[in-house]
């Protein structure tokens, strides 16, 4: 079975979280740690959200177009329709 094409935000470099030269500057938003995991992904309305989970205070977030959602709407935003 053929897989879909994915779409990808121009302008984002491709990072790894085992090349230390390949990561980029994302911290946490509650303690600056930059001991972080950071998903970009398309929630089921379409909204493209940068997920980010801290490894130093557990603190998660999402943000969408710079603004950080609360996770109620994180969740009213993967809700399906119909």
């Amino acid at each position: 079975m053929a897989r879909s094409a994915t779409l990808t935000r121009s302008g984002i470099p491709l990072g790894s979280l085992t090349q230390r030269q390949s990561r980029h500057a994302v911290t946490c938003l509650a303690c600056g740690a930059t001991r972080v995991t950071a998903l970009s992904m398309s929630l089921t309305d379409g909204s493209a959200v940068d997920f980010v989970s801290c490894r130093v205070c557990a603190h998660r977030s999402w943000t969408h177009e710079g603004l950080e959602l609360a996770v109620t709407d994180v969740l009213e935003r993967t809700r399906k329709t119909g």
